[in-house]
Formats: structure tokens, sequence, C-alpha cells
């Protein structure tokens, strides 16, 4: 039997959320060490993460979700062969996230990536739709969910795309870095749940803020 991957949630100011989404994990990966990349929240997040049964590794400062991701990979993959990134919200649904070990493991692809089964939230596309594009320029690749956050890797995999890009680049880079490489990605629709923006004022200046991160990937990268 392979060994269970290393997991890493992304989180920041989910206190509310992040209890859930550990439970679901541990049930999801009983012998996977846990850890949570929180990018400096001033709530009580690494508290909530802490009882849950997760190492923390918190930003000295907010260093965006790529940079605090980052670091929290690197200080704490070792010789993982595996790793599993996600998104502190996922709640409950995070148990279904075994489906892109099991991709990657049985040879499906190098590394997966969840699609969302069902839509919930969001603005009018446009971040993900220049994700997209920019994906299919740089890697000629065209993904049908290039910012989703859930996602297994192989160890080759994370090798070869760390660092990841700073802020909300992170996942766009890394389908760039890592077809670029040779490795080939396998999309596994799954019906996730997560803390959805919509379309307020938060919400559309989240997306600049992404759009934003995701255009500095697409220039840097030629």
């Amino acid at each position: 039997m392979e060994p269970q991957p290393i997991v890493v949630v992304s989180a920041w100011n989910e206190a509310d959320r992040i209890g859930d989404t550990l439970a679901a994990l541990r049930d999801a990966f009983p012998d996977a060490r846990l850890v949570v990349a929180d990018d400096h929240s001033d709530d009580a997040t690494a508290a909530v993460a802490r009882a849950g049964g997760a190492e923390v590794v918190t930003a000295p400062r907010r260093m965006g979700k790529g940079g605090a991701t980052t670091l929290a990979v690197e200080q704490t993959l070792g010789d993982a062969r595996m790793l599993v990134l996600c998104d502190g919200d996922l709640g409950a649904s995070a148990r279904q996230l075994p489906r892109l070990v099991d991709a990657v493991e049985s040879g499906e692809g190098d590394f997966a990536v969840a699609t969302f089964a069902r839509r919930v939230g969001g603005g009018f596309g446009i971040a993900l739709g220049f994700s997209r594009w920019a994906i299919r320029k740089r890697a000629g690749i065209e993904p049908v969910a290039p910012i989703s956050g859930q996602r297994a890797l192989r160890r080759a995999v994370v090798d070869a795309v760390l660092p990841f890009a700073a802020g909300f680049g992170m996942e766009t880079a890394m389908t760039i870095d890592a077809s670029r490489a040779g490795f080939r990605l396998i999309e596994i629709a799954l019906d996730l749940e997560h803390r959805a923006t919509g379309r307020t004022a938060a919400g559309f200046a989240h997306r600049f803020r992404q759009l934003m991160d995701i255009v500095r990937v697409y220039a840097a990268r030629r």
C-alpha cells in the first residue's frame, strides 16, 4: 500500500470552517500528516486548527495564498511521495479528496485537480476565463477548473513547481509549469462545497485581486 500523503490546507480567517474541514480530512486520510498553511489570520484559525489535530505553519505576515502555502509545504513536506492541497473552507465535502489521490496513484495523471460538480456563487467568470486562456497559451492545454485549489500531486510534480506563484496565481502557474515539464493533468468532478463570495463588493474585489495575480503569472512565463 502506498503511504498516505501529506495534506496541506490553505487558510486565512477560516476559524468557522477549518474545524469541519480538518475533521473531514482526518476521516478521509486517517494516517496522513495534516498541515494548515495559515496566512497570518487575525481570527482563531490557528487555534482551531491545532485543536483539530493539525500542525500549523503561520506566515510571519500576510504573504498571500501562494506564499503562505509555499512556506508550509517547504517546512513540512520531508520525503512525502504525494501532496494534497486544499482550501480551508471545504467543510465536510473534503471527504471526497481521496479520489484525486486514487487518480494519480492509478496512473491516470501525474497531478489531479478537482472540478466542482455544482457551481456556488462566483462572479462573471472573468478570472476563470483568463486563467484558462493563459494556460492554453503558455502550456497548450485548456483545463475546466484552472483555478481550483483542490489538487493531488506526485512528488516529482511538487519538486517541479515549487515555489508556488504569489497570491492567487498559484494554481494557474502550477498547471502551466507542471504541464511544460511534461506532467499529465487529470480533472475529476467532485461534489465539493466552499465559501462563495458572490456578486458583492467584497466578492468583486477578491476576484479582481485574483485576476491581477493570474495576469502576473501569464506575463512572467514566455
